[in-house]
């Protein structure tokens, strides 16, 4: 048996091996969607330790240690990074199977040098030795992203923050890029308690009154623009947890906003058109500003509600849905398409059991002039691991071609989760590799370099004009 980390890893055939390692091995990262606090990268502090490395943020891990009956103190509460840590460690070799073991074993090896797992019984010489590194090497925020070769992350930011640390950071001459990505969810979640305090908070942001749909709407498109003036980003991104388009007309929404700024209850279809209409909306403003249109799927948030209120939201209890139906968001964009407005779309559903559904609605969804101007996005969240990767390649290379992907993302709060772009990259050689051996693909080593350098950072680069130069 392997007792070792194996450089190897998912690739499980001879052409695929020769591929990741000539070609995706050392390719650059761009990651162009994660959570990365801008603060942290600004003030790049050194980390105190693995367990500050692994555990501060990262709900995948807070998730899986809840399933092991782990108290509450050693995952969100008061305990020390080392005692959280040393808990983390007990539990990772029974975690057979899930990528979290995976991903922690690259992230040993690729930020450490460390290639035998990691026990309860090596625990405390592993933690040493990591923290030793740390101290002597000045693993600092930027130091990993450097470490990793990463030239370009887009964090994600409300349209009323100021971006004062994105400010800060552009006056630096960095490795690596950092831009934001434009999330106005709040503004379009008109059904929460707190609609109308956001849309205060949007107004003294703007220095312009709200009092109308349309004045919120010229507000965000003001904070829109003052995003990409602050960093060049053209990067939007929406979520929408459930989405059912519904017909309209300007007075109903209008009449719909007044009610739902007063604080009035809103039917479904109230609900329905307010968000077809916000949507198609703000899609016009991407199209018109060269933003690039990110539409999160299928998220069911804060399933376990009394933990959420003891601990927080984005702490582990978010789960996947299918409430978003693929004809809802069909609508928008046919209507978009309709009026010549569609901007670039990438489409990321969380439910990958319908994967293949969407990858065909995107590409009803292309056209002239512009190179996969709706398409999948990389598998995302509770998808994005070895199965979830392989799958979306297998069902959606039937249906839209892999070679115009941009690729993979982090997705994360974490400095050390870039080796997610490795094993991307890993199960995408594999999978051409196995293409390959099984007489299905037979056009030459050049071309199939072409795919990979272009899946891995050309198509990014080129889709959102991040003009990156390496």
């Amino acid at each position: 048996m392997n007792d070792r980390f194996s450089e190897e890893l998912f690739l499980t055939n001879e052409t695929g091996k020769m591929l990741y390692h000539k070609y995706a091995e050392h390719m650059p990262i761009i990651d162009y969607h994660c959570h990365l606090q801008p603060v942290e990268i600004a003030e790049n502090k050194e980390f105190e330790d693995l367990g500050e490395m692994w555990l501060r943020g990262d709900h995948y891990k807070w998730r899986c240690m809840r399933t092991f009956g782990i108290d509450e103190k050693y995952i969100t509460g008061d305990a020390s990074y080392y005692e959280k840590y040393m808990k983390f460690a007990e539990i990772l070799p029974q975690l057979v199977g899930n990528p979290i073991y995976i991903w922690c074993a690259l992230e040993l090896k690729r930020y450490f040098d460390i290639d035998e797992p990691l026990t309860a019984a090596n625990a405390q010489e592993i933690y040493d030795r990591t923290k030793k590194l740390i101290t002597e090497k000045h693993m600092t925020r930027r130091w990993c992203m450097e470490h990793s070769n990463v030239r370009l992350v887009s964090t994600t930011e409300d349209p009323i923050d100021d971006l004062r640390y994105h400010k800060a950071l552009n006056e630096e001459k960095m490795f690596t890029r950092v831009i934001t990505a434009f999330r106005p969810d709040k503004a379009m979640f008109c059904a929460n308690a707190d609609f109308a305090a956001y849309l205060a908070k949007l107004s003294a942001a703007t220095e312009q009154p709200i009092d109308s749909f349309a004045e919120m709407l010229t507000a965000l498109e003001k904070r829109l623009q003052y995003f990409q003036q602050i960093t060049g980003t053209t990067v939007s991104d929406d979520g929408i947890p459930y989405f059912n388009w519904a017909d309209y007309t300007p007075a109903e929404v209008e009449g719909i906003f007044a009610k739902a700024r007063s604080g009035g209850k809103l039917t479904q279809h109230e609900i329905d058109q307010y968000q077809s209409a916000f949507l198609f909306e703000m899609a016009r403003i991407y199209n018109r500003n060269h933003y690039v249109m990110q539409l999160h799927i299928g998220t069911y948030l804060d399933a376990n509600t009394s933990h959420v209120k003891s601990v927080g939201q984005s702490t582990g209890f978010d789960c996947c849905d299918d409430a978003a139906p693929v004809k809802g968001v069909g609508e928008l964009l046919n209507n978009l398409t309709t009026i010549g407005e569609l901007p670039k779309t990438i489409i990321y559903p969380l439910d990958g059991t319908k994967i293949e559904t969407w990858a065909i609605l995107a590409a009803g969804f292309c056209d002239n002039g512009t190179k996969a101007k709706v398409q999948l996005g990389a598998p995302w969240w509770f998808n994005d691991q070895a199965f979830g990767i392989q799958r979306q390649f297998e069902a959606c290379a039937n249906l839209y071609p892999v070679s115009l992907s941009v690729g993979m993302l982090t997705d994360s709060r974490s400095f050390i989760s870039y080796p997610r772009h490795e094993l991307y990259r890993r199960v995408l050689c594999s999978y051409l590799g196995s293409l390959v051996e099984r007489g299905e693909y037979f056009s030459g080593e050049e071309e199939l370099k072409k795919t990979i350098e272009n899946v891995c950072f050309n198509n990014v680069n080129e889709f959102f004009g991040f003009n990156v130069k390496v």
